[in-house]
């Protein structure tokens, strides 16, 4: 059994994260969901709980026994991580190595293969610095996939959009 760490960001493209993980549980995959803080405002902490059948981390310092630091512990579980869907910001984070929340912290600890799903508006998509901060990634071993193209949330028409999920799930699995 693989142990999956799925990053989850604040991105309107979050709901089709339960889906990811009703997925990643079919192939027989443990799965372990960090969240942002904005990402509980597309959808609620319970529903990925419910169907990852495991706690859900948000928070970078929770309560927890003391000889328990949870971004090391959720990369030291990981066999790989993905985030999906990436937000311009968690994507330049990491490009950066800022880690300022549980999540950042975690892909800034993580040695294992790492897939990054982006999904935003068409402009901030093709800004110079997203683009630049994709090549750094890729430059480092991440594998940040292609988006989609379409109608976007915000009324938008053009590139951003969360790729579908089955080339999120061959990603994963290529990974592992």
């Amino acid at each position: 059994m693989s142990n999956v760490v799925l990053g989850v960001t604040g991105s309107i493209a979050a709901y089709k994260a339960a889906e990811l993980v009703r997925l990643m549980k079919k192939r027989e995959w443990e799965v372990s969901v960090i969240m942002t803080e904005a990402a509980t405002e597309f959808i609620g902490p319970l529903t990925l709980r419910t169907l990852s059948n495991n706690p859900v981390a948000i928070e970078l310092f929770p309560e927890l026994e003391p000889e328990q630091v949870p971004h090391i512990a959720h990369s030291d579980w990981a066999d790989a991580m993905v985030v999906a869907p990436c937000t311009a910001n968690v994507m330049a984070k990491a490009a950066l190595g800022l880690s300022d929340d549980l999540l950042s912290c975690t892909l800034l600890s993580c040695t294992v293969p790492i897939v990054i799903a982006p999904a935003m508006n068409v402009k901030m998509w093709d800004h110079p610095a997203t683009q630049a901060n994709v090549t750094i990634l890729k430059e480092r071993g991440v594998t940040v996939l292609e988006v989609g193209e379409g109608d976007l949330a915000c009324g938008y028409q053009g590139r951003g959009r969360l790729v579908d999920l089955d080339t999120i799930m061959s990603a994963v699995a290529k990974a592992l």
